[in-house]
């Protein structure tokens, strides 16, 4: 029994140990807590009455300057106050930045107005924030306050200046940054405000001068927009230039700043490949100056090794980019150039290319009302002797030679290196064909670069065989996925059992929204002495880098030719086109 009972008391102990130290850990990490917590509340106080110490200082200097002294260097009022400065107070080091403003109160009237104020300048308003770098948690002190002449005021030679920041809409962008900047009064002016809530900046007093106040406005996330110096060799005569302050006069000027906006612009295969270190230009339509016209943005680049440069702080206007590459034609673009660049949007452009080639004309259908691509517009283009058919959105792969292993399989019946560029039947020991049976080529893998691709036609050449080679001589199948892996061979009906006999077929909507592609080709003789031939293979597309609404003849002479561009739901258009050189377009704008 005894036993019993001191084995339960040892088991006891050990529990109670275990929750001793558990309500131990907790009452001193509570205490700890606590203790660190009242240590910060009483550095932070510290912090506080120190910096507060820095306030008092520069503010009994304010106290103690002359009037016509109280003011920021460089700033409106002119004075002998440092915009920024930095205060020790014992071992913390403290920033001060200085606001002061003249203030017209309208108790007397204001400048312009009725009564008219000819002393607009009654009191300068104080402003004193304080701030320190290396204080732990230490929250900026702003300190206002207003000080007044001893005097009555007299009539003042200075004016006014207002400036308004405004969006795209008309609507005030409030705490924009104004820079303003004159280096021909003096003391020269160079000061760095904000706008209030109403958009909009005041300086009072501020000393005349004839087209010589530069201004710059803007905000993080926003465009900027300034003033220009007229004559500059870039810009002679700008659009916006130099502020002009008179004597009792409020100069008003505003600026438009808005969010900017994100533009991605890829070079790209109409297979969606990308294609590295191609130049081109961009340009919007905003004017800064004229005679000559000069544009806000304009600039040449360059895309990166994989196709890409991106633009991240572009303003709301209209952009049109074009290609700067002899080696390349571009077959279209995505979307349209020119088009608008919304605030604070963001955009992906391609320029879908391809290598170039002797003379091509890049045609582009779109609405005459919204200005929107046509897709399966027809456009036909003719000449004496010459006459080629395309369809807008589409654009198409060309296979013609099978040479050195240019496919993935074949059951050996087929040969694809004699002649190089074309497939025939093998020939057997006896040099001539076996008859009544199919042999088959499967091609290498398309990668169409999306699951957006739709497939149109599929057209061959020699479009018809020897009758003596028996019907169905040369036929086809497609398989296509999005894995790689299961190549299911189908026909124009969409099912195994049936084929494509016929050069341009179109395509079974089955595989439709497919990234990958192969196709089969089967070939047969009823003549031991005569083969089926296939010269090229053509599969007509579209996908998500394929232009909408934009076709690309190629091989052209040059001369003049008529083109016709036909659309279901749009009136007929009808035009003559010049060739005279190597890659041109011609813009078409149907009427519904």
């Amino acid at each position: 029994m005894s036993y019993g009972l001191g084995y339960m008391r040892r088991g006891l102990t050990f529990i109670d140990v275990i929750i001793s130290v558990a309500i131990l850990s907790l009452l001193f990490g509570g205490i700890y807590l606590i203790y660190f917590s009242i240590l910060d509340v009483v550095t932070g106080l510290d912090f506080r009455s120190a910096a507060t110490s820095a306030l008092n200082r520069q503010l009994e200097l304010i106290r103690n300057l002359p009037y016509d002294k109280v003011g920021v260097v460089g700033g409106v009022p002119s004075g002998v106050i440092p915009s920024e400065q930095t205060i020790a107070v014992g071992d913390l080091a403290f920033t001060i930045k200085a606001l002061i403003r003249n203030i017209d109160d309208p108790f007397d009237g204001v400048l312009g107005g009725n009564p008219n104020d000819t002393a607009p300048a009654d009191y300068k308003l104080v402003q004193l924030e304080v701030s320190c770098s290396a204080c732990a948690r230490f929250v900026p002190l702003i300190l206002t306050g207003t000080v007044a002449p001893k005097n009555l005021e007299g009539a003042s030679n200075n004016g006014s200046l207002f400036i308004n920041a405004i969006d795209a809409n008309g609507f005030a962008v409030a705490q924009a940054d104004v820079r303003v900047v004159n280096a021909s009064v003096t003391p020269a002016i160079d000061l760095t405000d904000a706008t209030n809530l109403s958009g909009v900046l005041q300086l009072v007093g501020v000393p005349t001068s004839t087209q010589n106040y530069q201004i710059v406005v803007s905000k993080p996330g926003y465009s900027s927009d300034q003033t220009y110096v007229i004559g500059e060799p870039s810009n002679p005569n700008p659009l916006t230039p130099p502020a002009t302050v008179a004597a009792q006069t409020v100069t008003t000027i505003t600026f438009t700043i808005d969010k900017v906006s994100t533009l991605k612009v890829d070079t790209v295969s109409s297979l969606c490949v990308p294609v590295g270190n191609k130049n081109f230009s961009i340009s919007g339509i905003k004017p800064i100056g004229i005679n000559p016209d000069v544009l806000k943005f304009s600039t040449s680049t360059t895309t990166n090794a994989s196709g890409t440069k991106t633009f991240s702080n572009l303003e709301l206007d209209t952009y049109s980019l074009a290609l700067n590459e002899a080696a390349y034609d571009l077959l279209g673009t995505i979307p349209l150039t020119p088009f608008i660049v919304n605030p604070s949007s963001t955009y992906d452009f391609k320029f879908v290319l391809t290598p170039a080639e002797a003379r091509s004309l890049l045609v582009t259908a779109k609405s005459l009302s919204g200005g929107q691509p046509i897709s399966e517009a027809v456009a036909t283009l003719t000449k004496s002797g010459f006459s080629e058919t395309l369809v807008t959105g589409r654009n198409y792969l060309k296979f013609t030679d099978w040479s050195l292993g240019g496919y993935s399989n074949q059951d050996g019946g087929i040969e694809p290196d004699d002649p190089a560029g074309a497939l025939k039947l093998e020939l057997n020991a006896s040099s001539t064909y076996t008859t009544s049976t199919v042999s088959w080529l499967e091609s290498n893998t398309i990668d169409f670069g999306s699951t957006s691709s739709t497939f149109y036609l599929i057209s061959w050449n020699p479009g018809s065989q020897s009758p003596l080679t028996g019907s169905d001589s040369l036929k086809f199948q497609i398989a296509t996925n999005n894995d790689q892996v299961s190549w299911n061979y189908i026909g124009p009906d969409g099912t195994s059992g049936s084929y494509y006999t016929q050069s341009s077929s179109t395509i079974s909507s089955s595989n439709n929204s497919k990234r990958y592609m192969r196709y089969k080709v089967f070939m047969k003789t009823d003549d031991e002495n005569t083969t089926p031939e296939l010269y090229d293979l053509r599969i007509d597309f579209g996908g998500a880098c394929v232009p909408s609404g934009q076709a690309l003849f190629g091989n052209l002479g040059l001369g003049d030719y008529t083109l016709e561009v036909a659309a279901t739901g749009f009136q007929i258009v009808t035009s003559s086109v010049s060739i005279t050189g190597n890659w041109q377009q011609a813009g078409v704008e149907m009427t519904p």
